[in-house]
């Protein structure tokens, strides 16, 4: 799509111009994604749902249209405006579930989100100019051969507008006012009972922003900032590890064996996310399956640019026949699969635990929306950062050839000693973040601490 723009002045050009596309959606999310969780909060979770919907199917259909990259530029960043849905969909399904399904319900959202990216990804790359691909059907279409990109992005805007008719019909609001059980004994007067009823009808009161940052939210999310960075810069390096040659420190997979790969984790994601993830949860808690996340990631990190000894010594062979070397190929891969299921299971474990850490944190439940909009907005402002410099840091610790734990070992080895550190700091963390805050019995506390 970028090259049909003209922008470019040759092919190495395009990916710098799809990076500023990427950048700005995480930019304009980042500032914007903590004020939708809060709106939420006010009006509920079913309007802002609402909205959000409908402003992706805009979008979607603008972004299709697009001639020029600054429309697309635009485009993108009111993608971004518009993309809180995140944190506020996170917070529903905090107060949908309670104390026996919470974690089985919290790993909904992360399966859909892969599962969504993994088809988003084939009809992206499958329905685009379709004039070309399908002339027999769209061959004589004026409409897809003057937008050639326009036929997935329709597929995308109808999506949204199916999810927004059913949440229309079904969803119904979670954002609800506490209620209290009035049990109209003899011995109670018609006052008490008054009385109890209007506390029932009261509407739901969110606290300061002063309030909601506590000591322990503050280290919290600072401490997320660095596992979100060690993890995103990783992710992003374990796909550059993958196709740089193993001269250069890579495994120099073909994109049939790196779609094999992928295709493997996601399975192992999924079975963890919706099988051992509540499994665990319910028997150790999520601070428990927050720091064996932590320790598991560990170990892959140290061990993943080993293999590219491997990959470079297979690649040696040459002339080799086929046979003579079979062994060491399975090796490889056996290798490959081993550190590939602790990865996968790794950030199951820590990304599913600090989305239930950070709801149980929030006090009351017209406090979620706010609370999964600070995490949402740790989590973009940490993928710019985590953009700009792994290509730097990856090219850099492959260009000089210097002794081991310098060269291309540096950057796993610096991310590992990351989440060491984490893990250690991770036991200064209160068991209370097992228990979904807004649940629990609060004290009595004076009105002028709370901001209605």
């Amino acid at each position: 799509m970028i090259e049909s723009f003209g922008v470019a002045d040759s092919p190495k050009d395009i990916s710098y111009y799809a990076s500023m596309l990427l950048m700005s959606f995480a930019i304009s999310q980042c500032l914007t994604v903590m004020y939708w969780g809060r709106l939420s909060d006010r009006i509920g979770r079913r309007p802002v749902l609402a909205i959000g919907l409908v402003g992706t199917l805009v979008v979607s259909l603008l972004f299709g249209v697009c001639k020029t990259f600054t429309a697309a530029l635009l485009v993108r960043v009111a993608a971004g405006v518009l993309a809180g849905n995140s944190a506020v969909m996170q917070s529903a399904m905090a107060e949908i579930a309670d104390d026996t399904n919470r974690s089985r319900i919290m790993t909904l959202l992360p399966f859909t989100w892969n599962v969504g990216s993994m088809f988003g990804s084939v009809i992206g790359s499958v329905f685009s100019n379709p004039a070309t691909h399908f002339p027999g059907w769209f061959g004589n279409s004026k409409l897809f051969v003057y937008f050639p990109y326009l036929l997935p992005c329709l597929i995308g805007s109808a999506v949204s507008a199916f999810g927004l008719v059913a949440g229309l019909l079904t969803f119904k609001e979670t954002l609800t006012r506490p209620t209290q059980s009035v049990q109209t004994e003899s011995a109670a007067s018609a006052e008490e009972v008054l009385l109890l009823a209007q506390t029932a009808a009261a509407p739901v009161r969110q606290n300061s922003m002063k309030r909601l940052l506590t000591p322990l939210v503050v280290r919290f999310m600072a401490t997320n900032i660095m596992m979100y960075l060690s993890f995103t810069i990783c992710d992003i390096l374990y796909q550059l590890f993958a196709i740089t040659d193993p001269r250069n420190g890579g495994l120099g997979l073909g994109p049939l064996s790196l779609g094999l790969l992928f295709a493997a984790e996601g399975i192992v994601a999924i079975y963890i996310q919706l099988v051992a993830y509540p499994r665990l949860e319910r028997k150790y808690g999520v601070l428990y399956c927050y720091r064996r996340g932590l320790s598991l990631a560990i170990p892959y990190l140290v061990a993943m640019p080993f293999l590219s000894l491997i990959a470079a010594h297979l690649q040696s062979q040459v002339g080799v026949s086929p046979s003579s070397i079979l062994i060491e190929k399975i090796v490889m891969w056996v290798l490959l699969m081993s550190i590939m299921t602790m990865r996968a299971t790794s950030s199951v474990l820590a990304f599913t635990s600090i989305n239930l850490m950070v709801a149980n944190m929030a006090p009351t439940r017209a406090d979620l929306g706010f609370m999964n909009g600070m995490l949402q907005l740790v989590i973009s402002a940490v993928r710019i950062f985590a953009t700009l410099v792994s290509g730097s840091l990856w090219s850099r610790s492959i260009k000089h050839s210097l002794r081991f734990s310098l060269n291309s070992h540096l950057v796993w080895i610096l991310g590992a000693l990351f989440l060491a550190i984490l893990l250690k700091l991770s036991y200064r963390i209160p068991d209370s973040v097992n228990k979904f805050a807004a649940d629990q019995p609060k004290p009595i506390e004076d009105s002028e601490d709370l901001d209605s």
